[in-house]
Order: C-alpha cells, then sequence, then structure tokens
C-alpha cells in the first residue's frame, strides 16, 4: 500500500521508494467527485443524555471539559461506551479504520447503534486500508449510516504495483492525506486524539502496540470540533463509499457482515479485563457520574482545512496548525518536552527549537529509536537531526523496542513482553501548564501535506500528567539517551539500562542488520520533504 513515502512499508514499496518520490505527476479529477451527494450537518446538542449529566453551573464562560487516556484498553473501552450511549448520533474521522479485531467490534457496535436509530458518518482516508478492511463498507447499506472516503484511490484493491503506479501516476493529489482522529457522540462528547482504529493502537496486538493518547472532551469545544467534522464531510475531497465501491457497500455486504461475528483471538487474552472495563463503565461512567470528574478548562482548537495542500494554498477555514503550536512553543518560559513518533522538521522548525534553547529552556524529545520505528524511511530522515539537536543541548531519547518498565507506556506487562512497542502519541508539553494532544508529527508531512487536527489543552493538572508519563517513558529501563561522542561531532552513543546496568552503545540499536541497512540508505536521499 502506498500513498507516500511515509505510506510504503512493504519490501516492493520500499524500493521503489527514491523512483516514486521523485516522479511529479499532474494532479487529476478525484474519482466519484460527480457522484450525487447531499450536505449534511451535525445535530444540535441537546440537554440531555451526556449534556445533563455532565453540565456544570459552576464553569467559567468558555471552559470545556477534559480527560486524558493514556491506557490503549481505556481507548477501545471508551469508543464502545460512547457508541453503546449515544442517543441520536455518531461522527467518526479516521485516518486508519481497520477490520481486525477491535474494528471489527467497533463497527458491529455501531451497527447496533444504527439498528436502533443512531445516525452515524464515518469518514476515513485512503491512504493506508489494507486488505480486508473493505469489509468495514457494508455498514454504508444501512439506511442510518452514510460512509465517505478522503482523497481516493483510482484503483480499489490492494495489490503493491498497481496501487503504487496509482500514486505514482496522482501523485500530486493522492500525496495530500487526511490525518485527523476525531469521534464525537450527540455533538456534546468526543475523543480526540492520536489513535487510529486498530489492534495496535489499543495495544492489545502482540505483533505490535502503539503507546498512544486520546482525550475526552466535553463542553463548547465539542460543537467547535463537530463544525471541523462537517466541514471535512461536506468536502469536496470527501467522496461517498458507493461512488467508489458499491460491491463492498451493497445490501448483501451488509447481510454476510451481519452473518460473521467479529474474531477475537488477540483480544481474547485482554477479553475479561476489557469486558470488567464495561461492566464498570470504565473509564466513561465514573465521569458521568462524577465520581471521577472532567477537568474544566480552557483550550484551544488547532485544525487544517480539507484543501491545505492545494497548489494555490486556498485553504478556506483556518491557517495551517503548525502555527498555534509555534507560537505556544515560543512562550515557554522554561521547558518544552515533546513526544512525537516521527521527527522531521521544517528549517522553520528547527529554527523554533533553536531559538528556545538560546533562551535557557529545557527542551527535551521522545521518539522512537531505530529499533522500534514502524518507518524506516521516516527514521532515515530523522538521523539527519540529531548532532545538530545534540549540539544545541537539546535532549534526545529514543523509546525501546521492549521497555523494561510498564509505567507511562499505556498496556500491561503481559503484552510488553513480546517487545514490539512504538511511539505513536503526538504530545507537546508548554512549561507543565499546557499541552497540545492531537494528530500532528513533528515532521513535515505533517506541516505541509496532511491535514491535522488537535486540542492545547490549559491545564497544569493536565499537563503535569503528561510530564510525568514522558519522565517514565525516557527512564533508562525505557528508552535510550542519545549523547554525542564528542562535542559537535556526528558520532551518536545510546545509554541505557539493562538487568540494573547502565550501558552504552556506538552502535544504533536495531533488530536486524537489514534494519540498519535500510536506515542508512534512505538518509542518502532527499526525501525530508515527504516525511
Amino acid at each position: 500500500m502506498l500513498a507516500s513515502c511515509r505510506l510504503m512499508r512493504r519490501p516492493l514499496q520500499g524500493a521503489a521508494a527514491a523512483v516514486m518520490c521523485l516522479l511529479a505527476a499532474c494532479a487529476t479529477t478525484i474519482p466519484g467527485s460527480h457522484f450525487p451527494r447531499e450536505a449534511s450537518n451535525s445535530v444540535p446538542p441537546r440537554d440531555a443524555g451526556f449534556t445533563h449529566v455532565l453540565s456544570n453551573k459552576d464553569a467559567k464562560p468558555g471552559e470545556s471539559a477534559f480527560r486524558m487516556l493514556s491506557v490503549g484498553l481505556d481507548g477501545l473501552a471508551a469508543r464502545l461506551e460512547l457508541i453503546e450511549r449515544a442517543e441520536e448520533a455518531l461522527d467518526l474521522q479516521y485516518y486508519i479504520f481497520r477490520d481486525d479485531e477491535s474494528g471489527g467490534l467497533i463497527a458491529h457496535a455501531l451497527l447496533r447503534a444504527a439498528d436502533r436509530g443512531i445516525r452515524i458518518r464515518i469518514l476515513v482516508d485512503d491512504g493506508e486500508s489494507v486488505a480486508g478492511d473493505e469489509r468495514i463498507f457494508a455498514l454504508a447499506a444501512h439506511p442510518k449510516i452514510q460512509i465517505r472516503v478522503f482523497n481516493p484511490f483510482e484503483y480499489r484493491g490492494h495489490q503493491p504495483v498497481f496501487r503504487a503506479v496509482d500514486f505514482i501516476l496522482h501523485k500530486r493529489r493522492l500525496d495530500h492525506r487526511m490525518h485527523n482522529k476525531l469521534m464525537v457522540a450527540d455533538s456534546a462528547l468526543a475523543l480526540i486524539g492520536g489513535r487510529n482504529i486498530g489492534d495496535q493502537y489499543f495495544q492489545i496486538d502482540p505483533d505490535s502496540q502503539f503507546g498512544d493518547d486520546d482525550v475526552i472532551a466535553y463542553g463548547p469545544i465539542v460543537q467547535q470540533l463537530s463544525g471541523v467534522f462537517d466541514l471535512f464531510w461536506n468536502s469536496a475531497q470527501a467522496i461517498p463509499i458507493a461512488a467508489l465501491d458499491p460491491r463492498h457497500s451493497s445490501e448483501r455486504a451488509l447481510q454476510t457482515f451481519r452473518a460473521v461475528p467479529s474474531e477475537n483471538q488477540k483480544l481474547s487474552a485482554f477479553q475479561t479485563e476489557l469486558q470488567k472495563r464495561l461492566a464498570a463503565g470504565v473509564p466513561l461512567t465514573g465521569m458521568l457520574s462524577r465520581s471521577d470528574p472532567l477537568i474544566w478548562t480552557t483550550a484551544e482548537l488547532l485544525y487544517d482545512s480539507p484543501d491545505k495542500a492545494d497548489e494555490g494554498g486556498n485553504g478556506k477555514s483556518r491557517a495551517q496548525i503548525y502555527p498555534g503550536i509555534a507560537a505556544r512553543a515560543a512562550s515557554t518560559s522554561r521547558e518544552l518536552l515533546m513526544i512525537t513518533p516521527y521527527f522531521v522538521p521544517s528549517d522553520a522548525e528547527m529554527s523554533l527549537l533553536l531559538q528556545e534553547r538560546d533562551r535557557n529552556v529545557r527542551v527535551a524529545l521522545l521518539t522512537n529509536s531505530l529499533e522500534a520505528a514502524p518507518d524506516v524511511v521516516a527514521h532515515a530522515g530523522y538521523t539527519h537531526y540529531r548532532p545538530v539537536l545534540l549540539a544545541q543541548g537539546i535532549e534526545i531519547h529514543e523509546i525501546r523496542a521492549l521497555p523494561e518498565g510498564v509505567h507511562g507506556t499505556g498496556q500491561p506487562k503481559r503484552i510488553s513482553r513480546y517487545g514490539n512497542y512504538g511511539l505513536h502519541a503526538k504530545l507537546y508539553v508548554f512549561d507543565r501548564k499546557s499541552l497540545f494532544v492531537g494528530s500532528m508529527n513533528f515532521d513535515q508531512r505533517s506541516k505541509h501535506l496532511n491535514t491535522e487536527i488537535g486540542l492545547i489543552v490549559d491545564s497544569p493538572q493536565i499537563a503535569q500528567e503528561a510530564a510525568e508519563r514522558f519522565e517514565a517513558l525516557v527512564n533508562l529501563r525505557n528508552a535510550y539517551t542519545v549523547l554525542a561522542a564528542r562535542p559537535h561531532g556526528a558520532a551518536l552513543r545510546w545509554q541505557t539500562e539493562r538487568d540494573g546496568r547502565v550501558v552504552e552503545s556506538s552502535r544504533e540499536p536495531a533488530r536486524s542488520i537489514w534494519q540498519r541497512f535500510g536506515a542508512r540508505f534512505f538518509a542518502l536521499l532527499p526525501l525530508d520533504k515527504e516525511l
């Protein structure tokens, strides 16, 4: 599957990466763009359901309520609870919606919600769809469910060669992806953060687990989030699935989907824990009963326009997301903590970080090590910046694929022992007084090519929670601290702790010699603007 250099995962795609990134192809009309479709908007919030329970007369004007969810299984339970408790409408917007075990569980829950009359709109990106994901499209045959695909490929299959050809021919258009992650229930309660829908993101897959975050939001900010969903849903780039894949969105496909229950081989190990959460209403019921109250504060919504990457730069909604984050970072006086799985900064972003150091602000970065990296091409781009950052006194920490500690990882020890851990969270903490949480990586793809969304939450309590997670993850039992072998030199050292002893290596930790070779090879190519 291929939508950009960032989207190349398989060996064949990796081998073609340099060629594809150097080819420029003419833009074409979006497939299905002439298919008839109706504009629709979010339901108006009403004084019932979530609103009736969560309203706070003591809140100051403009304040909303928030709670961070850093445990993967909590992210799954929260989505299932929101679906079960919705009374009018559900809106879902995701870069990835896998038809794996957790994705199937959510899809069947959505179908049950539609059966009881809930209006459901699902908007998904097309960049990283894999074989089997199209089964989710069957839900569109239900009269209460609509599904649209953002900026779709013309080729609807999953053969890598044909997918690559489609990308090459339409690179200028297909390079532009919707990276947003958002779920809104009844225009009253929302989940926003870095998690896609899939087993990796809920940390139930032994083959791969991603440490990530969601934030639950309630209050005036949710109406703003609903407005962003409507903006994307009604955009020219959002194409009804019936225009693209009538076979998988047919009534027959829906009947088949109903008849085939979701598998739960991976989930079986967590079924008891998940059922306990759902029975106890964790995490949502505690918030609704006020025994575990949300935190009321102000927040700023940052988002990109769906037409952000148009040639003329004619985004019609808001400035790109980066300026809002840059403004907060520039206002820090003591500390900037950054958690990002991909770090490939533009010149402006590098200047921002170096200016922070000039003002004696502590700048500390946590990202993926090579051994934990899900994308060797993106990691190769990141390696260009390490010596410069270290020379300026910026701390660099890289998460290990096998953390020895559990605190901060978001997963229980029994899944951690598989040793396929990686970061997917995007958190930036400003002076431990506020933080950004959302979909934006600190890289050039997020800045220029993808659409992104996120919140800056003004809460010392939530910011401190994120800072404590940062400190737990950069502990030498869980991460490598990267050091310069000598001042202003390119040679690096990786320091960590194993079996209670601090050890150092001058060789970059990797899963295999081939992974290390791939990182070095792609670092030679001028790909940073695609990463």
